[in-house]
């Protein structure tokens, strides 16, 4: 699927069963927990916490609740995300098409 059959997969989704989507303040909000659901799974599989009893490492599945809510606020402001990732990776590289290459914190050793 690429990122504009996500896009028109989240819209068929939100007008077929969603009734509407929410407003674009609180889809930025639930975005916002979501973001902090997925840092909570992080912390607990890559970082020091552990995870507590009835907690599981469902990793995929909060990177995914952040990409469909990522999409619905896309889809309520005109932006296309294919459009916006492929300039998105072309400013990084004209931005950094060095800087990263010359880090010596980068190199292996």
């Amino acid at each position: 699927m690429t990122i504009e059959e996500a896009q028109q997969s989240v819209d068929r989704w939100v007008k077929t069963y969603g009734v509407r989507y929410f407003s674009e303040l609180t889809n930025m909000a639930v975005l916002t927990e979501e973001v902090g659901e997925l840092a909570r799974v992080m912390a607990r599989k890559y970082g020091d916490q552990s995870f507590k009893a009835g907690e599981r490492d469902n990793l995929s599945e909060e990177m995914a609740d952040i990409l469909w809510v990522l999409c619905c606020l896309a889809n309520q402001t005109g932006v296309n995300l294919t459009e916006a990732f492929r300039q998105s990776i072309e400013k990084k590289t004209r931005r950094d098409a060095e800087r990263h290459l010359n880090n010596p914190k980068l190199q292996q050793g």
